[in-house]
């Protein structure tokens, strides 16, 4: 046996490096003067109505109407509760998530640094114990880790250190031990938080929202609220009943920041994203370059749907990952939705026209109708729906047909109430509704 392989062969596992000492003292504000409970709560109120803004400036000035998933005239037709309601509700929602989030921080310790050191040595120390296994694993190779160590000494000397169990010439950490451990402690633990955090909420929005639908008293009482946005937009993400809101989205996210043991620094970042992501599912956009609705597949685009009559059974999850609606297969798998979208769009349209005709008004801004085009994509997508294995076509159409038909119901109660004379919206509504059937009514049942 060589000399180098004699010294680590002799050697024992050197004695692992003392942890330092530390003292706690409370951690400084973000901002100077502002405690960082009251920017965490703040920053996703903020985010909430910047981002809204806009979206809404977008709407307004009709930019990018390329990419709009809705018309104006489908927002103004179609949706059954005015802007004022939704800012009204949302700013209660918002009211309600602030004096929950004060009245946890009043209970709270206050947070305390000054062992971050301490902790990036503990993880050293976690490394250097790992290591200490991997002469036996590698006998278990038939290899000789002192040998190996030997080898390596000259030109590897700390791969040699590693391979003979984390044998040191020194009392202290290595350089690279102590290094992985500030990555660990600093980017990786707080990022595994983070994920897990998000998997949190999204289970629990998942069944939360899920069983909102399939529990008639609990879609009655307080989800159909939100269901009044056919044509969602981006400042109406979080108008909702106040208890469905503050058991949806402040109890889920509340519950995942505390489960995960992060910092309110921490938290300001999962509720501001959370908040942001939600904002843009609603927005009503569907955008090639947002970064948020490719990332996760869970974007404005999929949402949409569950908003419609025909795929409100559907597309449950939010706001981050999809993969619950995936396993459980509760995804849409109607098929091609184009020409739903387009038969929506010409409805409200024509409602728009002829409330305008009625008070002398001019349109501006109407998209142009196809009727013709419109009529061969709803008799192609009712065709695709009738192909789709994965699902009973005629049970999808004759759902759709039966929520249109108490959809009109309810129209025409309303229409009762506000029918001017010489104008009757719920002919026109019949019209449309016949025209855009009558090709494709052989394919229902």
């Amino acid at each position: 046996m060589s000399a180098n392989t004699t010294l680590f062969a002799e050697r024992k596992i050197s004695t692992m490096p003392p942890l330092p000492d530390y003292t706690l003292t409370e951690r400084p504000s973000l901002i100077s003067g502002v405690p960082d409970y009251v920017v965490q709560l703040t920053l996703p109120v903020i985010a909430y109505w910047v981002v809204s803004l806009f979206f809404h400036v977008l709407d307004e000035c009709d930019l990018f109407p390329q990419y709009r998933l809705h018309t104006p005239a489908e927002i103004l037709k179609r949706n059954k509760v005015s802007r004022y309601e939704v800012v009204r509700d949302v700013v209660l929602q918002q009211i309600i998530q602030t004096v929950f989030g004060v009245g946890l921080a009043y209970f709270d310790p206050p947070e305390m640094i000054g062992r971050e050191d301490y902790d990036v040595a503990v993880w050293a120390s976690r490394l250097r114990t790992v290591q200490s296994y991997v002469p036996a694993v590698l006998q278990t190779l038939g290899i000789d880790s002192f040998q190996l160590a030997s080898n390596l000494n000259k030109s590897f000397p700390v791969a040699a250190s590693v391979v003979a169990g984390g044998i040191y010439d020194t009392t202290t950490f290595s350089v690279w031990e102590l290094q992985a451990a500030k990555a660990i402690y600093w980017v990786l633990v707080p990022l595994v938080q983070f994920t897990v955090a998000v998997c949190i909420v999204d289970t629990w929005q998942y069944f939360l929202h899920r069983a909102m639908h399939m529990n008639k008293y609990l879609y009655t009482t307080f989800h159909i609220r939100h269901h009044r946005l056919y044509v969602p937009y981006a400042y109406g993400a979080l108008y909702n009943h106040p208890v469905e809101g503050f058991m949806l989205d402040t109890l889920g996210t509340g519950l995942a920041y505390l489960l995960t043991g992060m910092t309110v620094q921490q938290g300001m970042w999962l509720f501001t994203c959370s908040t942001i992501k939600t904002v843009d599912d609603h927005c009503g956009y569907a955008f090639p370059w947002d970064p948020l609705q490719h990332i996760t597949s869970n974007n404005a685009a999929y949402h949409d749907i569950h908003h419609q009559s025909w795929g409100i059974k559907t597309n449950f999850s939010q706001p981050f990952f999809i993969f619950w609606d995936r396993f459980l297969n509760t995804a849409w798998t109607g098929g091609d939705v184009s020409a739903r979208y387009e038969r929506d769009r010409i409805a409200a349209q024509r409602k728009l026209d002829a409330d305008a005709s009625s008070s002398a008004a001019n349109i501006t801004n109407a998209p142009a109708t196809d009727v013709a085009h419109a009529l061969e994509q709803a008799a192609a997508s009712r065709q695709q729906v009738l192909d789709d294995p994965k699902v009973d076509g005629k049970v999808v159409i004759q759902q759709e047909i039966e929520e249109e038909r108490d959809a009109k119901a309810q129209v025409a109660k309303r229409s009762t109430r506000r029918m001017t004379s010489g104008f009757d919206p719920k002919t026109i509504s019949d019209r449309v509704s016949s025209s855009l059937h009558g090709r494709s009514a052989v394919l229902t049942v």
